[in-house]
């Protein structure tokens, strides 16, 4: 069977990470947390105090180190999760702290620091069989996608998600303070000049809003068949 490319683009806590793992897994394909990509330079970046108290960066000094941060993944066979490495060490806790989504959207605005990692996701998606989530996936990295989706959802219900995730990691604050910061990284995401988030033209919305996970895979599940479907009949 064909395969293909998954990208999955939209705003932040709308559960693309979670799906793009299900589908992942379900399929049999790799799977590309782009969002973890800068993230993890973020903690380089507050790792070697790179970042100021007012959350200023030091760009031209990120700038000058960004040949020493280097980002990958790695499947782990006991936990069976993809753990996000800077520079060979896990970072998956570091990389969803409130302190990283504070900055995470101005590192990713920052255009040498797009232009390495989208290097990498390119070379890492290159063979297909991906599946990739984040902001200018089905955009910029990968503009011919098989499938590409646009995920959103309600403000309340994706700050309630993401206050949900930092409570269970022990990092406490209000729903208010909470849906500050996605409106904030919105706009951020939304008004970069570099590779800003937007809808491809041919892209599929999916607002989770009322979708529990379950129903979400199975409505992606059935797109992939479909587009399998057709392509098998076009080269017939």
């Amino acid at each position: 069977m064909q395969k293909i490319t998954i990208a999955i683009d939209g705003y932040s806590s709308c559960g693309k990470s979670t799906l793009a793992k299900s589908l992942a897994q379900k399929l049999g394909y790799n799977y590309i947390d782009t969002g973890a990509m800068y993230r993890a330079v973020a903690v380089y970046a507050l790792q070697n105090n790179l970042i100021l108290k007012n959350n200023k960066i030091l760009v031209n000094e990120l700038i000058l180190q960004l040949d020493k941060v280097e980002v990958s993944f790695s499947f782990n066979t006991i936990t069976k999760t993809t753990e996000t490495l800077l520079n060979g060490v896990n970072v998956d806790k570091e990389i969803r702290t409130m302190q990283v989504n504070d900055i995470v959207s101005k590192i990713s605005s920052i255009k040498e620091v797009r232009e390495k990692m989208v290097a990498l996701q390119r070379e890492m998606g290159k063979n297909k069989a991906v599946v990739l989530d984040g902001r200018d996936v089905g955009t910029n990295v990968f503009p011919d996608a098989e499938l590409k989706l646009f995920m959103t959802a309600d403000y309340d219900v994706r700050a309630q998600r993401r206050l949900d995730e930092l409570q269970s990691k022990g990092q406490y604050f209000t729903h208010d303070e909470v849906k500050q910061n996605l409106m904030t990284r919105d706009y951020d995401d939304t008004h970069r000049k570099e590779n800003p988030l937007i809808k491809a033209k041919d892209a599929i919305t999916l607002d989770n809003t009322d979708l529990n996970k379950e129903q979400q895979i199975e409505y992606v599940l059935k797109l992939v068949s479909e587009m399998k479907l057709l392509t098998t009949i076009e080269e017939n």
